[in-house]
């Protein structure tokens, strides 16, 4: 069947477009998204989420059109998996997605599934939703898979073709099938798990374990506070052992690591098991970004200014570095926090422009005004190279700087 895969991408985001872009070097692909000015600017080679640079293929079509999908024999659908204000699983746009490709489904035809979801969804939620709006039978006029997305924005390191990628496939043929299909674009090879349960897991295991390590980390930097050691120091002289891992405290947040523990948590509680590990983890990465509010509060206290009275500066609102990125960002946290005790509070992000509804700012060196605290919050490259003598040239009165990505020799305070 590999030769004649014509493939469908649903969804055309940091996880969708990367996948069209690089299937497209092997087979026909049409790329589906209901956001027609996203389809537009595509259909010029722009990324207006500033992640990839192409050049659009004559083997590719992008298109708002769902009738489109009629063509294709293997469907990808990538569209987002969020959780409620109550941190509950969210799949609308999921069932919305499936029952777009239900519509056009035909015998033989291979759905595969990447969107983070939680080990079932895929084959108890989805398949039912192919099956009645098709009318076809599941793994006997069509079959599934699931291949969960690596997806890391902002660093070509670990870009789609970089990263090993898990498979897996409704019956042992389709399986193989679905892993030659992403071995053409894998360079770093993949993986095929024994089902599609297993690939579900394994994707929110993934994060949920690094979810769990830095709340370690977190844990450890708000009890090292207390006690006025300096974490960095402690966790530079704990890594000199052979076997400990490598973690640093921080914002948890994104569309992964803060959202996929919650997948988990739901299928577990769901099932009957109350994991306490998970919870404790999860509260503990959400009240960072109130801990740094408050040691905001704190050191203004310290050089005699009080917090309602102050202006802050925060540098970087994206949720991790090098990228356009504001998905579940914890950097709004601090900046409401900020807010609620009357705080002024200026951003500037440069990959994010200043617009009417925002406080952003272009940047801060282009004008007079001076702040009482900075805080790093990001680690973009192009915050790598400030000095003290820069920092001092924001700063009115004693400076207060809050690094929280450990960036720099020098600061007031490190996460």
């Amino acid at each position: 069947m590999e030769n004649k895969f014509k493939i469908g991408i649903i969804g055309l985001g940091y996880v969708g477009l990367p996948l069209a872009i690089a299937f497209s070097k092997y087979f026909k692909v049409i790329g589906f998204d209901v956001n027609s000015t996203r389809i537009s600017t595509l259909n010029k080679s722009i990324d207006s989420n500033g992640d990839i640079d192409f050049v659009k293929s004559a083997n590719i079509l992008f298109t708002d059109n769902p009738n489109k999908l009629s063509e294709v024999n293997i469907f990808i659908i990538t569209v987002p998996t969020p959780v409620t204000f109550k941190n509950i699983p969210d799949l609308s746009i999921l069932k919305n997605a499936t029952k777009v490709v239900a519509e056009y489904l035909k015998k033989d035809d291979i759905v595969v599934f990447e969107s983070t979801v939680y080990p079932g969804v895929t084959e108890e939620i989805c398949v039912p939703i192919l099956e009645a709006d098709s009318g076809l039978r599941y793994n006997f006029d069509f079959y599934c898979g699931y291949s969960p997305e690596r997806i890391s924005p902002g660093a070509d390191k670990y870009s789609l073709e970089n990263v090993v990628k898990v498979t897996s496939g409704s019956t042992l043929e389709v399986a193989d099938d679905i892993d030659r299909m992403y071995q053409k674009i894998i360079k770093a090879g993949t993986h095929q798990a024994p089902s599609i349960k297993v690939a579900e897991a394994a994707k929110v295991v993934e994060n949920t374990q690094r979810d769990i390590n830095i709340a370690l980390m977190n844990e450890l930097s708000m009890m090292f506070d207390k006690m006025n050691i300096d974490t960095s120091e402690v966790l530079e002289a704990a890594k000199t052992k052979w076997n400990f891992l490598d973690f640093k405290p921080g914002l948890v947040g994104g569309h992964c690591i803060g959202v996929d523990p919650y997948y988990l948590l739901h299928k577990s509680e769901e099932m009957g098991y109350k994991p306490t590990l998970l919870h404790s983890s999860r509260s503990i990465n959400n009240k960072v970004a109130s801990f740094i509010v408050e040691k905001t509060k704190e050191l203004l206290s310290n050089t005699d200014k009080v917090i309602s009275e102050s202006s802050v500066l925060i540098l970087g609102y994206t949720f991790k570095e090098n990228c356009s990125d504001t998905r579940n960002t914890k950097v709004k946290d601090i900046y409401d926090g900020l807010l609620r005790y009357s705080c002024r509070v200026s951003i500037f992000d440069p990959y994010l422009l200043p617009d009417s509804d925002n406080n952003f700012i272009n940047s801060p060196f282009e004008s007079d005004q001076k702040y009482d605290a900075i805080i790093v919050a990001v680690a973009h490259n192009e915050f790598l190279n400030y000095t003290i003598a820069d920092f001092n040239q924001l700063t009115k009165g004693k400076l207060v700087l809050l690094d929280l990505k450990g960036i720099y020799e020098k600061s007031t305070w490190k996460l």
